[in-house]
């Protein structure tokens, strides 16, 4: 009995084995016809590229330091636009760092009303030379058509330095709480700012 199966196995074992090959064979010609050897090199190569092209970020990510707050910039001063809405919207805009990652920024405010503004805010390095994240806490108070507002504010943004010009750019949310004339909350409250930088 196990002779008889052992020489039913042989024949399908080998049958086997052989269309397998066939198989293998005809699954890459369906991409790359066998006789097109100039196709197949090319595929190779581009396939050598893409592997190069995803490994270069994740080695330089290892080997290069990433830059930090204090090498950017210290003190900037410039324009932050943004909408109507908030007390501290279209204003000049200081911001200065008395370390590494911790920065105080003022805004004097020109534009639905006058207004005043000061926060503390953290920076955080992002995996891009220049570019970091930040968030931070503050006040404001401003004046229009004999109403006092006055309340506190927050802010979460990017801020990126340019690398060989004196030029930082940022986008930010910073929403506000007005305690007077009532209380309000206003969340509407985007910019975007543009900043002289000094070492």
């Amino acid at each position: 009995m196990r002779k008889m199966m052992n020489e039913f196995q042989h024949p399908l074992k080998n049958l086997f084995n052989n269309n397998l090959g066939t198989l293998q064979a005809a699954s890459f010609n369906i991409f790359v016809p066998k006789e097109n050897s100039n196709m197949k090199k090319l595929l190779l190569c581009v396939l050598l590229f893409i592997g190069m092209g995803f490994s270069e970020p994740l080695f330089a990510q290892e080997t290069e330091p990433v830059q930090s707050t204090r090498q950017s910039y210290i003190f900037g001063l410039g324009i932050r636009l943004s909408n109507a809405s908030p007390t501290l919207n279209n204003s000049i805009t200081a911001k200065y760092f008395f370390s590494e990652k911790n920065a105080v920024e003022g805004l004097l405010s020109f534009g639905s009303r006058f207004g005043v503004g000061a926060l503390y805010e953290v920076h955080s390095p992002l995996n891009f030379p220049g570019l970091q994240w930040f968030y931070g806490a503050g006040g404001y108070v401003g004046f229009e058509s004999g109403d006092t507002y006055l309340g506190p504010t927050g802010a979460i943004g990017l801020d990126y330095k340019f690398e060989k010009i004196p030029l930082n750019l940022s986008i930010d949310w910073k929403p506000e709480l007005d305690i007077l004339p009532k209380i309000s909350f206003i969340p509407d409250a985007f910019g975007v700012t543009a900043r002289f930088t000094l070492k």
